[in-house]
C-alpha cells in the first residue's frame, strides 16, 4: 500500500501543470451513430463470444481477481449550497481503463477531480462521503494533497505544455520532487517517460526545442509523458481527445492500451465510440433535478463496457447510448 501522508515526498502536479487530449474517431474507423454502435457491438458478441473481451485482454486475464484502486462510497459534491454530485458509490479497478460518460452537466469532470482532490482548488467546493485510494481515505486531514497528486496524475482537456524545452517539460516534476539527483539519471527518466508516451522517436533529436513547437497531438503526448515521469499509479484524463484530429486521437487511444499495463486510467469522454473502443468498464452519469430546481449529477449504473453498450440494466442507459437523448 502506498502512503501519501505528510511524511511522503511531495510532487508538483498541479491543475495547470498537466495535459489534455482530444476526442474524435479512431484511425480508419468511421463514426457510427449511437444506435448503430450498440447494434454493431451486439452483433459482434453474437458472432464470437470471445469478442466481448476488450482489446488487450485475454479471457484468462478476465478471470483473475480484480484489485480495487478507488473505493467510492456516498460521494456528494456541493458548490456553495448547490449540489453538483449526489451519492456516487462504485469501485474503480486497478490496471483497467474506466470510462465516465453522460450528457453535459452531469458531473463527470466534477467526479474525476474528486479522485485527486482537484476540487479543493475551487472556492466553496465541499465534498461529502468517502473516497479511498488503495484503502486510504484521501480526504483525511493528515493527507498530503500534493503527494496524492503525484500518485494520481491528471491530463486535461487542452494540451498545456510549459513554455520550456521538451526536455524541461518532462524533467520538471522530477526536479521538483528530487527524483533524479544525477544528470545521467534525469536523462534516463526523461527518455523512459517519452518512450512510454510513444513520443521519443519523434523528438529525440530536438529535446531542446520549445515544446510549443510540437503539434497538438504531440503536445498531448508530451503532457502524458510529464505526468508519468513522476511514476504515478493512476492517470486521470478529462476529455483527453476533444481537441485532437482523428489520427492524433487514434495514437492516444493506442497509447492508453499500452499504459494500462502499468497504470490505472480513468477517462471522461463525450465520445461514445471512444468509450466503447478503449475502456474495460463504463460508468454512466445522468443529470437529475431536486425539489428546489437544482440540477446535480447522479451515477445511473456502472458495468463492464460490453454490457453497458449491449445489455444495460437501466433503460436510461440504453436510451442514452442509442441516441434517444443527450
Amino acid at each position: 500500500m502506498r502512503s501519501f501522508g505528510q511524511d511522503t515526498r511531495a510532487a508538483d502536479l498541479r491543475p495547470g501543470d498537466d495535459p489534455t487530449v482530444g476526442e474524435g474517431p479512431r484511425r480508419s474507423r468511421e463514426e457510427l451513430p449511437r444506435e448503430k454502435l450498440a447494434l454493431a457491438l451486439i452483433s459482434k458478441s453474437e458472432e464470437d463470444p470471445d469478442s466481448r473481451v476488450k482489446t488487450g485482454q485475454t479471457p484468462r486475464e478476465r478471470t483473475e481477481p480484480l484489485q480495487t484502486a478507488f473505493d467510492i462510497a456516498g460521494l456528494s459534491v456541493y458548490y456553495g449550497d448547490k449540489p453538483a454530485l449526489r451519492e456516487v458509490t462504485f469501485e474503480i479497478f486497478a490496471r483497467q481503463i474506466t470510462a465516465v460518460i453522460g450528457p453535459s452537466g452531469c458531473g463527470k469532470s466534477t467526479f474525476i477531480r474528486c479522485l485527486n482532490r482537484m476540487n479543493d482548488l475551487i472556492p466553496n467546493a465541499r465534498v461529502e462521503g468517502s473516497v479511498r485510494f488503495e484503502g486510504q481515505d484521501i480526504y483525511a486531514p493528515e493527507v498530503d494533497v500534493i503527494a496524492l497528486r503525484r500518485l494520481v496524475g491528471m491530463v486535461f482537456q487542452k494540451p498545456n505544455p510549459f513554455p520550456k524545452s521538451i526536455y524541461d517539460n518532462v524533467a520538471f516534476g522530477l526536479r521538483v520532487n528530487g527524483m533524479a539527483r544525477r544528470k545521467g539519471d534525469l536523462d534516463d527518466r526523461v527518455q523512459k517517460a517519452l518512450d512510454k508516451a510513444a513520443l521519443w522517436d519523434e523528438v529525440k533529436d530536438k529535446l531542446r526545442d520549445n515544446a510549443l513547437s510540437l503539434s497538438g497531438g504531440q503536445q498531448q503526448r508530451l503532457c502524458i509523458a510529464r505526468a508519468i515521469a513522476v511514476e504515478p499509479e493512476v492517470i486521470l484524463m478529462d476529455e483527453p481527445c476533444s481537441a485532437l484530429d482523428p489520427i492524433a486521437t487514434a495514437r492516444i487511444e493506442d497509447l492508453m492500451q499500452d499504459l494500462k499495463q502499468d497504470y490505472t486510467i480513468v477517462i471522461v469522454t463525450h465520445n461514445m465510440q471512444q468509450a466503447a473502443r478503449v475502456s474495460d468498464r463504463t460508468a454512466f452519469f445522468l443529470t437529475q433535478v431536486d425539489e428546489s430546481g437544482s440540477r446535480y449529477g447522479q451515477l445511473v449504473e456502472v458495468d463492464d463496457t460490453d454490457r453497458i453498450f449491449t445489455n444495460p440494466k437501466d433503460q436510461r442507459t440504453n436510451d442514452y447510448i442509442t441516441g434517444r437523448f443527450g
